[in-house]
C-alpha cells in the first residue's frame, strides 16, 4: 500500500518519540510500529501491512472511518481563511457546530470549547468549584466519582480516576474529590441481579452523598458505559435512579461522554439511551473523529447563567481559557463529521452493527469456557476473560495480551483493558467506526475466536 522507504522514519521515532503508554525497552528489540495510511476501517504500517482497525484508532475515536476527503478540505477551506483567535471571541464554525450541537441535546444549552478530554473535565471540575463558592458560601465542592471510570490524564482529572494502576505513582491528587461502588453485575458487591443490582449500585451513590454531607457533594461525574475500565454497561433501573438522587441532594449531574459520545452507543450521546438529562456533558474523541483536536464541555442554560448573576464583580464569571480551543480546524471538522453520520444513517447502522457484534459475541462465550462475560451498547462492546467461569477468576494480563496479539497477527487491531485495575486487566474492548459491515463484524468476532483457541490451546 505504501512504497516509500521510511527506514528513516522508523529510526527518528525510535531516537526521539515517547509514545503513550509504552514500555520503551520494547523498542531494543523491535521497531516500533508506525502507521502510515488509512481507508474506511483499514489502516497499513510501514511495511505496508494491512490491519482491520476494530479500536477506531486505538482509544475509540475515529468514528467515522480513515480517508474522509470531505472533513479534510473543511479543515483547510477554513484554516486558510482563519485559523485561529482566542476564544474571548467567536468563530463562523465554531457558532455553527454550536448549534448543531445543541440540537441533538435537548435540555442542553451551552458549548465551551477546548482541546481535549481531559481538559473538558477539568473545566467541569472547576465550575462546580466556582459555583460552590458563589452559591453555597464555598461547601458544595466536594465531585463524585465512580469506580473504574477514567476521565482523563491531567492531576486534576486523575484525581477522579476510579483505576488505581492509572494514578499509581502521580499523587497526591486534588483534594475533595470521593470514590463511588462500579456497578459490574457480573462482578456484584452485593447478591441481588437485574434491575434490583442497578437500583442497589445506584443507592450506594445516595449512601456516599450521606456520608459525606449532602452540603459537600457538589457534582456526580460518571460515565454513560464505562469505557476503558471494563466496558460496563449500567443495569437497567440505575441511571433512572442516579438522576432522582442527584436532583433529591442538588447533585450537579457531569457525564463524560467522551468515549460514547457522538454516535459510539448507536444514540447520539450514551446518556440518551437511558432517558435521563444531565446538568454537564463532556466529550471529545468522536467528535471530529480524530481529523482535528476539539473537545467540548456541554452545559444546561441554568449552569451557564450561574457565571452572569453579578456584573459588577469582576470575579463572578468563568475565569478560564484553553489556547487551542480557539482553533477553528475542529469545529469545522466537527460540523463535516456530524454530517456525515447524519446523511450516511451510521446511528441507525451502529445499533444494526452493534446487535451483530453482540451475537457474535455471545457465540463465542458460548463455543469458550474462558470468555466468562460479554457486554456492549452499540459498536462499543468488551469480553471478559476468565481462567474459571464457575469462580469467575480473571484471565491472567499477560494471556489476554496475547489473545490481543494473536490477533494483531492475524491482521485485526483489537484493544484490551491496559494496566488499570489490579488483577482484573481481563476485558477485550471492541469499538470499530460507525462504518462497519456485517463483513467487518463477522471477522472481527471469527478472528476473536481463532486466537483464542491458539492462546488457550498452548496454556
Amino acid at each position: 500500500m505504501y512504497d516509500n522507504d521510511l527506514s528513516g522514519v522508523v529510526q527518528s521515532d525510535r531516537a526521539h518519540v515517547w509514545h503513550h503508554l509504552m514500555q520503551h525497552r520494547a523498542f531494543d528489540t523491535k521497531d516500533p510500529r508506525i502507521i502510515v495510511e488509512g481507508r474506511g476501517m483499514r489502516v497499513w504500517d510501514q511495511h505496508g501491512t494491512e490491519f482491520l482497525d476494530a479500536v477506531s484508532g486505538g482509544v475509540w475515536t475515529v468514528n467515522v472511518g480513515y480517508g474522509r476527503e470531505s472533513i479534510g478540505d473543511a479543515i483547510r477551506d477554513q484554516v486558510v481563511k482563519m485559523n485561529y483567535f482566542a476564544g474571548s471571541a467567536g468563530s463562523v464554525p465554531g457558532a455553527i457546530f454550536a448549534e448543531n450541537l445543541i440540537a441533538k441535546m435537548p435540555g442542553m444549552s451551552r458549548v465551551y470549547y477546548t482541546n481535549s478530554g481531559s481538559e473538558a473535565n477539568e473545566k467541569a471540575f472547576k465550575m462546580v468549584r466556582q459555583i460552590a463558592h458563589k452559591r453555597y458560601g464555598g461547601k458544595k465542592t466536594k465531585i463524585l466519582f465512580r469506580e473504574r471510570d477514567y476521565h482523563g490524564t491531567t492531576i486534576g482529572a486523575l484525581s477522579a480516576c476510579g483505576q488505581e494502576q492509572r494514578v499509581a505513582q502521580y499523587g497526591p491528587f486534588a483534594p475533595g474529590f470521593v470514590q463511588v461502588p462500579h456497578c459490574l453485575e457480573y462482578r456484584a458487591q452485593w447478591d441481588l441481579s437485574g434491575e434490583a443490582y442497578g437500583q442497589r449500585a445506584a443507592d450506594a451513590i445516595e449512601e456516599v452523598i450521606l456520608r459525606e454531607g449532602p452540603d459537600t457533594v457538589g457534582a456526580l461525574c460518571l460515565e454513560p458505559v464505562t469505557a476503558g475500565g471494563g466496558v460496563i454497561v449500567p443495569p437497567k433501573g440505575y441511571w433512572e435512579r442516579v438522576q432522582e438522587i442527584c436532583k433529591k441532594y442538588d447533585v450537579l449531574l457531569h457525564i463524560d461522554e467522551v468515549v460514547c459520545g457522538v454516535g459510539r452507543t448507536g444514540e447520539w450521546f450514551g446518556y440518551q439511551n437511558y432517558g435521563v438529562t444531565p446538568d454537564m456533558v463532556t466529550m471529545a474523541k468522536g467528535v471530529a473523529s480524530g481529523y482535528a483536536a476539539i473537545a467540548c464541555l456541554v452545559t444546561t442554560e441554568d449552569v451557564f447563567d450561574q457565571f452572569r448573576s453579578d456584573a459588577s464583580d469582576p470575579l463572578d464569571h468563568f475565569r478560564d481559557i484553553s489556547t487551542f480551543g480557539g482553533c477553528t480546524a475542529g469545529p469545522a471538522a466537527a460540523i463535516e463529521n456530524m454530517r456525515i453520520i447524519e446523511d450516511e444513517g451510521l446511528l441507525a447502522n451502529t445499533r444494526e452493527m452493534g446487535a451483530r457484534l453482540m451475537a457474535g459475541l455471545e457465540g463465542l462465550k458460548e463455543k469458550h469456557a474462558c470468555v466468562g462475560d460479554v457486554r456492549g451498547l452499540g459498536l462499543f462492546a468488551g469480553a471478559e476473560l476468565v481462567a474459571d467461569r464457575k469462580t469467575k477468576e480473571p484471565m491472567a494480563e499477560g494471556l489476554v495480551q496475547q489473545v490481543v496479539g494473536a490477533c494483531d497477527r492475524r491482521g485485526v487491531l483489537i484493544g484490551m483493558t491496559n494496566r488499570s485495575i489490579p488483577g482484573f486487566n481481563n476485558t477485550l474492548c471492541l469499538s470499530p467506526a460507525l462504518i462497519s459491515t456485517a463483513d467487518d463484524i463477522d471477522r472481527i468476532v471469527d478472528t476473536i475466536d481463532s486466537a483464542i483457541a491458539e492462546v488457550v490451546t498452548a496454556a
